[in-house]
C-alpha cells in the first residue's frame, strides 16, 4: 500500500529516550548523537521523525558548532530506502520544508546541507540512488550543489614526520598578519566555497567570517599555527594545524600565488602534521579539500593520507 505524504505525522524528537528511534537508520553519525545532545551541539528540537503511524520514514538533523550556536548545517537526512509502497522523494521533500519551516525563524536561508558519501558513491547504484534522491529534495527547495570534497586521513606508523629544508617555519606574529596572509591566498583559490563567497564579499570579509566562525571552533592554541618562509624572511604559505569538535586537523593550508607550483604544499603538510604529532600529542590527522582540487588530493596522497570518504555540500541563497 503507498504511503500518503499527508498522513505522515513529521516532528522533532522528545529528547535522548527517543534516540533509538531516531538511529533506525544506518549513518556513519549514529554513534555521535548522543554526546551531540550532552554537549548542545544537537537539540531534541532539531532532530526531525517522519513517522507512518510510529514506524519512521524519515530523518533529518541540524548540528551547530557550539553550544547556544544557530545551526551550522544539516548533515542528517534520511528516507528509508527499502521501504515498498514509499514516494521517497515526496517523503524527503515534506520532511526538508516541515522541519525547516519549524527550526529557522522566517526569511532565513537554510544552512548548508553536508552528506557523506563513499568516494565512489556514483558506482553502486544503491548508494547512487540514495545520494541524488536527498540532493533532488534539497533543489526542489532551492538548494544547489556547491562541491564535492574528499576527506583524508593521517594515521601514525612510529616514523618521524619532517618537512623538507627549503623553508622555515615560524610562528605568527600577530592575528593582523595571519589575515593579510589569508587574504592574499584567496587570489586564485581552488576552494568552491571561498569562490562562492568571493561572489558576494571581499576578502577581507571572507577572513573576518574565516576567524569568526571556523577558527572559533578550534579547542587549540594559535601558537601551533605556522607561517612557511624562504631563507631570507620572504613569506611561502602557511598551514593552521588544529583540532575541532571531534578530530585533530589541518584545518586550513594555503600557497600564496607567487609561490605556487613548487611543491611547497608538501612542506607545509609535512610541518601541519608534525605540529599536531609532537605538540598535540595526536596518532590520526583529518584533513578534506575540494574534489577539484587535484593538486592538495595528491599532496595528501604523497603524505600519507588516506581517502576516507567523500562529501557533498549543497547550500541556498536565498530564503524558502
Amino acid at each position: 500500500m503507498t504511503v500518503a505524504v499527508s498522513d505522515l505525522t513529521v516532528r522533532p524528537i522528545t529528547g535522548p529516550e527517543e534516540l533509538p528511534l531516531f538511529n533506525r537508520f544506518p549513518y556513519l553519525l549514529n554513534d555521535e548523537f548522543a554526546e551531540d545532545l550532552a554537549d548542545g551541539r544537537r537539540r531534541p528540537a532539531w532532530m526531525w521523525l517522519a513517522l507512518d503511524g510510529g514506524r519512521p520514514v524519515g530523518r533529518l538533523s541540524f548540528w551547530a558548532s557550539k553550544p547556544g550556536d544557530d545551526p551550522l548545517l544539516i548533515d542528517v537526512f534520511d528516507v528509508d530506502d527499502e521501504s515498498a509502497g514509499l514516494d521517497r522523494g515526496a517523503v524527503l521533500e515534506h520532511l526538508l520544508r516541515t522541519a525547516l519551516a519549524g527550526t529557522l525563524p522566517g526569511g532565513a536561508v537554510p544552512p548548508e546541507f553536508l552528506r557523506f558519501v563513499s568516494a565512489g558513491w556514483r558506482s553502486d547504484p544503491r548508494e547512487h540512488r540514495a545520494v541524488t534522491e536527498r540532493m533532488a529534495a534539497v533543489e526542489s527547495t532551492g538548494g544547489s550543489l556547491l562541491v564535492e570534497r574528499l576527506r583524508f586521513q593521517w594515521d601514525a606508523d612510529g616514523a618521524p614526520v619532517r618537512p623538507g629544508d627549503r623553508l622555515r617555519f615560524r610562528g605568527i606574529r600577530d592575528e593582523q598578519e595571519m589575515r593579510d596572509l589569508m587574504e592574499r591566498a584567496l587570489h586564485g583559490s581552488l576552494d568552491a566555497h571561498h569562490r562562492h563567497e568571493l561572489a558576494a564579499k571581499s576578502p577581507a570579509e571572507v577572513v573576518s567570517a574565516e576567524f569568526a566562525e571556523e577558527f572559533g571552533r578550534y579547542s587549540t592554541p594559535r601558537s601551533w599555527w605556522r607561517i612557511a618562509t624562504l631563507p631570507d624572511g620572504e613569506p611561502v604559505g602557511f598551514v593552521l594545524p588544529a583540532r575541532n569538535a571531534k578530530h585533530p586537523i589541518i584545518g586550513y593550508i594555503a600557497v600564496l600565488p607567487e609561490h605556487r607550483g613548487r611543491g611547497y604544499i608538501d612542506d607545509l603538510l609535512a610541518e601541519g602534521t608534525r605540529v599536531l604529532v609532537e605538540e598535540g600529542g595526536v596518532t590520526h590527522v583529518r584533513a578534506a579539500t575540494d574534489l577539484g582540487n587535484t593538486p592538495m588530493a595528491a599532496a595528501f596522497a604523497r603524505a600519507g593520507y588516506a581517502t576516507i570518504s567523500g562529501v557533498v555540500d549543497m547550500v541556498w541563497d536565498a530564503p524558502l
